[in-house]
C-alpha cells in the first residue's frame, strides 16, 4: 500500500497544533489516531526544531535507478520486438530484458526486479500456445466428434455387478 505523504504531514501538523494548545500526549494520540510513542517522538522534534521538523521528508526507500525517460526508452525498445536486437525468436525473456536495460541505461538488475519493471510498464507474462504449425484443426474436430466417442469406454449394459471392492453389490 502506498503512503500518502501529504496526509501524514497534515496529521503531524494537527498533532503539533494540539500539543501547542497544551493537550497531553495521550489525548493528542487519541485525537490524531496514532500511537503515544509517535506523539512523544513528534513532541520532542517540535520542541527541538519547531514545526519544520514535522514537515514532509519525501519518498521512503531507495530512489529508483531508472528515470521516467529511461522507462519510456525501454518500453519503445520492447515494442520493437526482440528480433530487432538480434534474437531469433519473438519472445522477450527476463534475461533478454535485463540485457536490454543494461545496454540502454547502464543499470544491472536481478531478474526479479526486471519483472517488477515490466509490471510497472503494464507488460504481462505471455505464454505462447504450444501448437504445431502443421496442426489440422478440421481433422481434430472430426476425431473429437466421431472417433473419440467410439473409443470411449462405455458402461456395461448387462447390469453385471461392479468389480470395484468399494461397491456393495
Amino acid at each position: 500500500m502506498r503512503r500518502d505523504f501529504r496526509e501524514l504531514e497534515e496529521r503531524r501538523m494537527r498533532a503539533a497544533r494540539l500539543l501547542e494548545k497544551g493537550y497531553s500526549e495521550a489525548e493528542v494520540a487519541r485525537r490524531v489516531e496514532v500511537s503515544r510513542q509517535s506523539i512523544n517522538r513528534w513532541a520532542k522534534s517540535l520542541r527541538a526544531e519547531g514545526r519544520v521538523a514535522l514537515k514532509r521528508v519525501g519518498r521512503a526507500g531507495r530512489r529508483p535507478k531508472l528515470s521516467e525517460g529511461d522507462l519510456l526508452r525501454i518500453e519503445r525498445s520492447l515494442k520493437q520486438g526482440p528480433e530487432q536486437f538480434g534474437y531469433q525468436s519473438g519472445l522477450w525473456t527476463l534475461p533478454r530484458v535485463r540485457k536490454l536495460i543494461e545496454e540502454q541505461c547502464g543499470v544491472r538488475y536481478d531478474p526479479s526486479q526486471v519483472w517488477r519493471i515490466l509490471r510497472k510498464l503494464n507488460w504481462t507474462c505471455q505464454r505462447p500456445t504450444g501448437r504445431a504449425l502443421e496442426r489440422n484443426e478440421e481433422g481434430i474436430r472430426h476425431w473429437k466428434k466421431y472417433r473419440w466417442p467410439q473409443l470411449k469406454k462405455k458402461r456395461s449394459a448387462s447390469g453385471a455387478p461392479s468389480s470395484s471392492s468399494t461397491r456393495v453389490g
